[in-house]
């Protein structure tokens, strides 16, 4: 498998209006774009399985929110779509992942900039099958800071990744290989780059979405499955506490699918590996 990048090209009115493809090893942004100088701009990141998006819809309209937080221009997302599935026909067979960006563009310019990229990426299996171990990190928040303080631009998926990174860095200085945020007033959140789910018997339930903490798109499509499977589901306040009494845990993402949490803070969990399989199976029958 190889990696692929398209272009997004714009109209005067900062839609895309077409793509085109270019070659991925050479340098292709202004050096003040400012996804580079600023992180001002979106993302999303679309898994590719076996070559097939999954859930593109719910991925096209959580990009399209971020979008509208950050007061870019309204996207048509049938042109981002199109950009995502000609760089993911050329990134080859097996599994991979496209990610979309919209920056605002050249600084000083009236025009954004978008790209589409898609890179293969290593098999989770060892992740599916041993879990992850996690740690709890205070993310400095109150857990109404979406309702309190909006400019923060809490719960929109921003190109200021830099703390999400440092997180990771963190967590491997004490042993761990994930991060579960949890605000400062005491409340669970979410993963740098997923959402927590926790089984109680029959019942899943995920930390709620206005808690300025982006909507799961694969926890979305989990939470559908399981109630066919007669699980209740819901999103509630949840703490720390509230994960130590799980039966199981998983962080879900649309590129790693539903990883088990197998440790919180040293501390050995459960690791459901039926329930797994069966939800990582689900999620891979519905990539078309």
């Amino acid at each position: 498998m190889s990696t692929a990048l398209a272009l997004l090209t714009f109209g005067p009115d900062g839609a895309a209006d077409g793509h085109r493809l270019v070659d991925p090893e050479v340098p292709q942004l202004h050096v003040t774009e400012l996804a580079a100088t600023r992180g001002d701009g979106v993302f999303e990141t679309v898994g590719l399985l076996d070559g097939r998006p999954l859930k593109l819809a719910r991925h096209l309209a959580r990009f399209a929110e971020s979008a509208r937080m950050l007061d870019l221009p309204a996207q048509d997302p049938s042109v981002w779509s199109a950009a995502l599935h000609a760089v993911a026909a050329l990134v080859g067979p097996g599994d991979a992942y496209v990610k979309l960006v919209l920056s605002r563009g050249i600084e000083g310019g009236d025009t954004p900039t978008g790209w589409a990229f898609a890179t293969p990426h290593p098999p989770f299996d060892d992740v599916h099958r041993d879990g992850l171990r996690v740690v709890l990190l205070d993310r400095g928040y109150r857990h109404d800071v979406a309702q309190t303080s909006p400019w923060l631009l809490q719960g929109a998926k921003t190109l200021s990744y830099a703390i999400n990174r440092a997180v990771y860095r963190e967590a491997a200085r004490r042993g761990a290989d994930d991060v579960i945020f949890v605000s400062s007033d005491g409340y669970l959140l979410e993963g740098p780059t997923s959402t927590l789910v926790l089984r109680r018997g029959q019942s899943l339930v995920t930390p709620r979405a206005d808690l300025g903490i982006l909507a799961g798109t694969t926890q979305a499509e989990v939470f559908e499955w399981a109630a066919g499977e007669g699980y209740a589901c819901s999103a509630e306040l949840l703490t720390p506490d509230d994960l130590a009494a799980a039966d199981a845990a998983w962080l879900v993402s649309s590129v790693r699918l539903a990883a088990p949490v197998s440790a919180v803070d040293g501390t050995p969990k459960p690791v459901d590996a039926d329930l797994t399989t069966a939800i990582n199976a689900h999620l891979r029958a519905l990539a078309g």
